[in-house]
């Protein structure tokens, strides 16, 4: 007889495998930072339970994959990390670049940037999955133009980009505003969230904004 499917478990941040048997989660690293401590931990808690595999994700985290449903709240006691918001209608991720943290290039703050927004942000509820990114100069690396809201470094600013998606319905963002300082940038990508937060219908923003009847109608709203 054949076993019965499972399926997403949102309560425990598990997602269903392929073989509709097994599991993965990924640990919340916000931009894919860590020490190498959390690293040990990560690879000793899926070793003990015999995970499939460590995926590294473009969310910038480590998924542990192939885990049996019955482990799943042993692993997350002993990894003593959040889950990253990988399913849901929710802000799903904060990807930032290094920046002028550790970059030669960079010519913003991304890691301060994007681990505040991940701090006010990540997890949030909303009408539809939303994702940042925050790169830190005009080389993209956080892949801000195909972000729900992205943030680009200039010499002058922030340059604040909204509407961009990947995946089946591509679209490139359309620039919001240009030249913000940091509390300006912040403060935004707030408006932005809050007018997002009250729209009704389950669509991205990128749909909302069309909805609405383009980008200066979704600005004079703000």
């Amino acid at each position: 007889m054949a076993e019965e499917k499972k399926t997403d478990l949102l309560e425990k941040g598990a997602i269903v495998q392929r073989d509709y048997q097994t599991f993965a989660i990924a640990p919340h690293l916000p931009g894919g930072l860590c020490d190498p401590a959390t690293l040990r931990k990560i690879a000793d808690v899926a070793e003990k339970y015999q995970a499939k595999a460590l995926k590294l994700t473009s969310a910038q985290r480590i998924a542990i994959v192939g885990l049996q449903e019955k482990d799943l709240d042993d692993v997350w006691a002993e990894l003593g990390i959040k889950p990253g918001a990988a399913i849901g209608l929710c802000v799903r991720s904060v990807k930032f670049c290094p920046g002028t943290t550790f970059c030669k290039r960079g010519k913003m703050d991304s890691v301060s940037m994007g681990m505040k927004l991940d701090e006010m942000y990540h997890g949030m509820s909303l009408p539809s999955k939303f994702k940042m990114g925050v790169s830190g100069c005009a080389n993209c690396c956080a892949e801000s133009w195909i972000k729900d809201l992205g943030l680009i470094g200039t010499p002058k600013g922030w340059k604040v980009v909204i509407g961009g998606s990947a995946g089946s319905s591509p679209r490139i963002a359309q620039l919001l505003a240009q030249e913000l300082d940091n509390g300006e940038a912040i403060n935004l990508v707030d408006k932005v969230i809050t007018l997002y937060k009250s729209h009704q219908k389950k669509q991205r923003i990128g749909k909302m904004i069309e909805s609405l009847g383009g980008i200066d109608a979704f600005e004079a709203k703000l």
